[in-house]
C-alpha cells in the first residue's frame, strides 16, 4: 500500500513538472475552447505521430508563418493543405495503397511536405542521406523494400543503380530548378488542391538512418517520446513557442528531424536553406530575428572560421539558443562561438536508436568545453564495464540508457543489447563528480596497440591544442607487429607551418609513448558526410 501512494506521489509530481514546463515555453498556451477543441480533433485524426505537431500548429495559428526556404512562406494552414493533396497525388502515382515513401531531399518545403504526407497515407517515411552513393542508395532501397521515392531533381544521377535493382520503381521530383518531366511535387500537390486523403488505420513510422560512418546504415524506427521526453528538452533548452528558428542541420539526420518536429510542436517559424553556408546562416539569423539556431557542430566550427570582417557584419542579438549534436565539437570553436556571440550553445548528446540522452548548457561548457553535460529529466544514464555493473565516478566504461522514447528496433531485424530497462548507447564515457558527462569515443573506437588501450578521442585532444591544426581524426590500422597502432589524419589551419613530426612530438610531451601516432597523414579536408559526421573507412589508406 505504501509502495503504491509513492508511486502515486511520484506520479503526482512528474505531471505537475511536465505542466509547469510547458505552460513556461508557451507550449501550453492561454487559448479559445475552439482551438482546444481543433486539438482534441487533430490528435483523434492523426494520432502521436511526429507529425502530428504541424495538424495542431495548423489549429493554433493557421495563418502563422510555418516555414521560409529559398522559394518564399508558408502559412501552417497551406502547409497543411499541401500535404494533404500531396498525400492524394502521391497515392495516385503509385496507382494504390503506400505503405512506405522513400525521401532524398535537401532542407526546403518539399521534404516537410513528405513526411506530413507520408503520415496521412499511414506510410513509413524514410529519411535517405543526401551524401548517398549510387551503390549505397541501392542497397538501403532494396534493403528497405523502398518502392516510392521523392527526391531532388540533383540526385537524379544517384538513383541510376536504384532504378536496375528495384522493379516499378515510381519517382517523384521535389525540388527542380527548371523545367521537369514526369511527376513533381508541384504538379500533385496543382492537380489535388483541395483534397484529403482517406482515413487509414495503420500509423505511419519515421525510420531514420544511422550514421554508417563506419559501415552500412541501419534502419531505426522510433515514433517519438510522450510528454515527458518533450518536457525534458524544453527544461534544458530554452525553445519558446511561436517564435523563429533556423534549422541549418541537414533533417534527413535523426538530430535535423528531431528540431524539425519540435518546432512544429512549438508552433515556430522554421526558417531552412538547402545548401550550408555559414556567413548565410548568421544572416538568416539576422534578417528573420531568430531566437534559435540548431546546427551539427562541423557548422559551428565553419561559422567560428569566418574572417573577422565579415562575423562582424551579425551580431545575432535576437539569439537565445544555438542547439547542436551529430558529434563531438572541438571545445576551442564552443569558446570562440560563446565568446563573440554569447553564451547560448547548448550541445546535445543524442543517439538515432535512443533519442535525446543529455545536454551541455552554456555553463557546463564554459566549465568544459567537451562535456556531453547531465542527463536529461526522465532519462537515466549509467557508465558500467563488461558485466553491466556501475564504475566508479571518473572511470571510463559503456554508455547505458534509459529513456522515455522507446527504440523499437531496426528495420532489418535486431536491436541494442539491454538489460533492466536500459540499452546500451555503443558510446563509452565517464562521469565527473559534478554529474557532467563526457563520451570518450565509440565502444569499438577503442585501440589496442602492444596491450595498451588507447582511446582516440584523448589523442584528438592532444593534438587539437597545437595552434596550426584545423580538424584531425585518430584511428587504429592493422599492424602485424603489435595488433593495432594509432594513425592521425590531421588537417592544418591555412598558410599554418604544420609536419608530422610536429604532431608526434606534441603528442609525446603530452601523453603517455604509447599514445603518439605511428602515421601522420595531413590532408587537406576530412571526409565527411552530408550530417558532417566524418566517414572513417575513407580514412584507411588515405594520403
Amino acid at each position: 500500500m505504501l509502495d503504491r501512494l509513492r508511486r502515486l506521489v511520484a506520479l503526482v509530481r512528474q505531471q505537475l513538472w511536465i505542466g509547469a514546463v510547458f505552460v513556461r515555453s508557451g507550449f501550453i498556451p492561454l487559448l479559445r475552447p475552439a482551438v482546444w477543441l481543433g486539438f482534441a480533433r487533430a490528435f483523434r485524426e492523426h494520432g502521436t505521430h511526429p507529425t502530428t505537431g504541424f495538424a495542431l500548429s495548423a489549429v493554433r495559428r493557421p495563418d502563422g508563418t510555418a516555414l521560409v526556404d529559398e522559394r518564399g512562406s508558408l502559412t501552417w494552414a497551406q502547409l497543411e493543405q499541401r500535404a494533404d493533396a500531396l498525400a492524394v497525388g502521391l497515392a495516385a502515382a503509385a496507382d494504390g495503397q503506400v505503405t512506405s515513401i522513400a525521401i532524398l531531399c535537401r532542407n526546403h518545403r518539399g521534404i516537410v511536405e513528405a513526411l506530413i504526407a507520408s503520415a496521412r497515407l499511414g506510410a513509413d517515411a524514410l529519411l535517405l542521406n543526401t551524401g548517398f552513393s549510387g551503390p549505397q542508395l541501392a542497397d538501403v532501397m532494396e534493403r528497405e523494400q523502398g518502392s516510392l521515392i521523392v527526391y531532388d531533381e540533383e540526385f537524379s544521377s544517384v538513383l541510376a543503380e536504384t532504378r536496375g535493382r528495384v522493379s516499378g520503381l515510381v519517382e517523384v521530383l521535389a525540388w527542380t530548378d527548371g523545367a521537369a518531366e514526369g511527376p513533381t511535387v508541384e504538379r500533385l500537390i496543382d492537380s489535388h488542391r483541395g483534397a484529403s486523403p482517406p482515413a487509414v488505420d495503420r500509423t505511419g513510422r519515421v525510420v531514420l538512418l544511422t550514421s554508417g560512418t563506419t559501415g552500412t546504415p541501419k534502419g531505426a524506427r522510433r515514433s517519438g517520446g510522450g510528454p515527458d521526453e518533450l518536457a525534458g528538452m524544453l527544461e534544458r533548452i530554452p525553445w519558446r513557442a511561436e517564435e523563429t528558428v533556423v534549422v541549418a542541420a541537414p533533417m534527413f539526420h535523426a538530430w535535423g528531424f528531431g528540431q524539425l518536429v519540435i518546432a512544429a510542436i512549438m508552433t515556430c517559424t522554421v526558417v531552412m536553406r538547402r545548401r550550408f553556408d555559414p556567413e548565410a546562416t548568421l544572416g538568416l539569423v539576422d534578417d528573420h530575428r531568430a531566437t534559435g539556431l540548431s546546427l551539427v557542430p562541423v557548422m559551428l566550427e565553419r561559422i567560428v572560421e569566418l574572417p573577422e570582417e565579415v562575423m562582424g557584419r551579425y551580431s545575432l542579438s535576437t539569439l537565445r539558443f544555438v542547439s547542436a549534436s551529430g558529434s563531438r565539437m572541438r571545445p576551442a570553436a564552443v569558446t570562440a562561438f560563446m565568446d563573440r556571440f554569447g553564451d547560448v550553445v547548448y550541445n546535445s548528446y543524442n543517439a538515432t536508436e535512443a533519442g535525446q540522452i543529455s545536454v551541455a548548457s552554456p555553463a557546463d561548457l564554459r566549465h568544459a568545453p567537451d562535456t556531453a553535460g547531465r542527463p536529461v529529466p526522465g532519462t537515466r544514464v549509467q557508465v558500467v564495464d563488461d558485466g553491466w555493473h556501475p564504475v566508479p565516478v571518473g572511470e571510463v566504461g559503456r554508455i547505458v540508457v534509459r529513456g522515455a522514447s522507446p527504440f523499437e528496433g531496426y528495420t532489418h531485424g535486431g536491436a541494442k543489447d539491454a538489460r533492466d530497462g536500459f540499452m546500451e548507447s555503443g558510446d563509452v564515457g565517464r562521469f565527473d563528480a559534478e554529474g557532467r558527462l563526457y563520451v570518450v569515443g565509440r565502444d569499438d573506437d577503442m585501440i589496442v596497440s602492444g596491450g595498451e588501450n588507447v582511446y582516440p578521442i584523448e589523442v584528438e585532444k592532444a593534438i587539437a591544442d597545437l595552434d596550426a591544426v584545423r580538424e584531425v581524426v585518430v584511428i587504429g590500422v592493422e599492424d602485424e607487429d603489435f595488433g593495432q597502432r594509432l594513425a592521425a589524419y590531421v588537417v592544418a589551419v591555412p598558410g599554418a607551418a604544420l609536419s608530422p613530426d610536429d604532431v608526434r612530438a606534441h603528442v609525446k610531451a603530452t601523453l603517455a609513448g604509447y599514445k603518439v601516432p605511428r602515421d601522420v597523414v595531413l590532408l587537406d579536408e576530412l571526409p565527411r558526410n552530408a550530417a558532417g559526421k566524418v566517414v572513417a573507412r575513407e580514412l584507411r589508406g588515405a594520403s
